[in-house]
């Protein structure tokens, strides 16, 4: 059959008594001859407590990445929004609450605030990145099945990755004997607990609860003379970060990390995740999310990928000797 313009099918409609409700909503359908079907644009938000510095944007742009490659064209159909907290945990719930009443189609949550995120919604499907522990703070039932509106990405604690760091700053220096931990999930603070207890390394406590605490509890890493650090960053802390390296480097402590981004700022060791490859991989679940997949069906994935990089400008200007075993070990050495 040969094709119709719109306005003689609007004549023929007209002819045949179809009324001017019907003929109004086929119309608003985009099914009539000679129209042209809308694209659907999804709108995306992005939470995150950091502050949006030169490593947090790669993080970003491996995410645009793996969603071009997924067909998403931004301001043709898909729009981003951020929102970063800069390390003060007061601005995570208005964060959500904007989100909310956007709407947007998808949250993608930075860390353990997608607690927060989970408690501003029910509906819109949330997917987490870098959370440490996903089913002990109630956000999924299970990694299989996590239920509810979200799924994501773990932060691989659960994979024993805060006792490998504490194993690999005692083999890289054998001499030490006391280690300070600042912390700012209490997950990762149990977890080097229990790993300190079994290498029989003693730990002190540092929690960063503000981004302001960091000039105190350096001082008071030096009071106790530990002798290294184990340093789980969260959003507080990586907002001071240059601020935080700066101090360290005076202190002369041998540190590793569970950030990349340390290292590459004069930070001696970091063993994890590859940040980049999570938010590159979350671009898949949000792509199955707006492709009509429900996030509880959608099974909690771990990391498959870990770093280990070592910083041998930073080892020399703090006198130490990298015993070969370790090096050996690395993914990378900064020489």
């Amino acid at each position: 059959m040969n094709a119709i313009t719109r306005r003689e099918f609007l004549q023929r409609a007209a002819i045949l008594g179809l009324s001017a409700t019907m003929i109004a909503l086929l119309d608003g359908c985009s099914i009539l001859p000679g129209s042209t079907p809308t694209p659907k644009v999804f709108r995306i938000g992005v939470i995150s407590g950091a502050t949006r510095d030169a490593a947090v944007a790669q993080r970003i742009e491996a995410f645009r990445q793996g969603l071009r490659e997924l067909g998403y064209v931004e301001g043709q159909n898909i729009i981003i929004e951020y929102r970063f907290a800069e390390g003060r945990a007061e601005r995570y719930p208005v964060f959500a609450a904007e989100f909310v009443q956007l709407p947007v189609d998808v949250i993608v949550a930075v860390g353990d605030i997608a607690v927060i995120v989970k408690q501003a919604t029910s509906t819109i499907p949330i997917v987490f990145l870098q959370t440490s522990d996903p089913v002990g703070v109630g956000l999924v039932e299970s990694f299989a099945h996590p239920g509810g509106n979200i799924t994501g990405l773990t932060s691989g604690q659960n994979l024993g990755i805060t006792g490998k760091q504490l194993q690999l700053l005692k083999e890289a220096i054998p001499s030490i004997t006391r280690v300070a931990i600042f912390w700012e999930s209490a997950a990762l603070f149990s977890q080097a607990q229990l790993a300190a207890r079994a290498l029989g390394i003693p730990l002190q406590s540092l929690q960063v609860t503000t981004p302001d605490d960091i000039e105190r509890l350096l001082e008071a890493v030096t009071q106790e003379h530990a002798e290294a650090l184990l340093v789980q960053s969260g959003p507080r802390l990586a907002s001071r970060r240059p601020q935080f390296m700066e101090l360290l480097a005076k202190s002369r402590l041998p540190a590793i990390f569970n950030l990349r981004d340390y290292v590459d700022d004069g930070g001696l060791m970091f063993y994890g995740r590859n940040l980049l490859n999570d938010w590159y991989r979350a671009a898949t679940y949000v792509d199955k999310i707006l492709k009509g997949a429900k996030p509880g069906d959608i099974p909690v994935e771990n990391p498959t990928k870990f770093d280990f990089v070592i910083n041998l400008k930073t080892a020399k200007t703090l006198g130490l000797t990298i015993p070969q075993s370790v090096l050996a070990q690395a993914t990378e050495v900064i020489r």
